[in-house]
C-alpha cells in the first residue's frame, strides 16, 4: 500500500515538473518574442510643384510589425489604399505610374539599429536600415525615425525622401514639370503590444 502512495506521489512530482519545464518555456519564448504591431499605420507623400495642382495622399490602412527583442522591423501597404483629394489623380497614379492592378503592395522588411527597448525615453532618434520595394524593385535605404512611448504603445514617426526613378517609376514627359523629383513621405505607427 505504501509503495503505490509513494508511486503515485513520484508520477505527481513528474508531471508538476514537466508542467513547470513547459510554462518556463513558453515564457522564455514570449518574452524573447515580444511584439508591437498595427494594421491602422499611416503613410503620406507629397509630389507636389508650386503653381499647380497639389499632388498628395495618404493610406490610413498600413501594417507594420516590430520585434522588441531583434529590433526587426517591417511595414506593408497596399497601393490602392493611397487616397488622392482628386479622383482622377489617384487613378493616374494606380493605372499610370505605379501600375498598381500588377505590384499591388510596397513593403519595407529592415531592421532599427542599436534598438533596446528600456532605453527608449520620451523620444529616441533612430536609423532604420532595410529594404524598401515598390513597383517590383527593391532600394536599400536607412531612414532616421523617432521611437517614444505611448501609454502601452510605441510609437515610431520617419520622414524621408524617396524618387520615382529609384522604382522605376516613369513619369510622362507632358506632366512631369508638374510633380516634383523629390518625394516627400511621412510615416506614422502606433504599434500595439501583442
Amino acid at each position: 500500500m505504501e509503495s503505490r502512495r509513494f508511486i503515485g506521489k513520484l508520477k505527481h512530482m513528474k508531471t508538476k515538473i514537466a508542467f513547470t519545464i513547459i510554462c518556463f518555456a513558453f515564457i522564455v519564448t514570449a518574452i524573447g518574442q515580444e511584439k508591437y504591431a498595427t494594421k491602422t499605420g499611416q503613410i503620406k507623400f507629397e509630389a507636389s510643384v508650386p503653381s499647380f495642382e497639389e499632388v498628395k495622399a495618404k493610406n490610413n490602412d498600413v501594417s507594420a510589425v516590430l520585434d522588441a527583442a531583434t529590433g526587426k522591423f517591417a511595414a506593408l501597404a497596399l497601393i490602392k489604399g493611397f487616397r488622392f483629394k482628386v479622383a482622377l489623380m489617384e487613378e493616374h497614379f494606380n493605372e499610370n505610374y505605379v501600375e498598381s492592378s500588377k505590384y499591388p503592395r510596397a513593403t519595407f522588411k529592415g531592421s532599427i539599429q542599436d534598438f533596446n527597448l528600456a532605453n527608449i525615453a520620451e523620444k529616441t532618434e533612430y536609423v532604420i536600415s532595410g529594404t524598401f520595394n515598390m513597383h517590383g524593385t527593391d532600394k536599400t535605404m536607412d531612414v532616421p525615425a523617432t521611437i517614444s512611448v505611448d501609454g502601452d504603445a510605441l510609437l515610431l514617426t520617419a520622414k524621408f525622401v524617396m524618387q520615382p526613378e529609384d522604382f522605376n517609376i516613369k513619369i510622362p514627359s507632358i506632366v512631369s514639370n508638374k510633380i516634383a523629383e523629390d518625394v516627400d513621405v511621412s510615416v506614422e505607427f502606433r504599434l500595439q503590444k501583442q
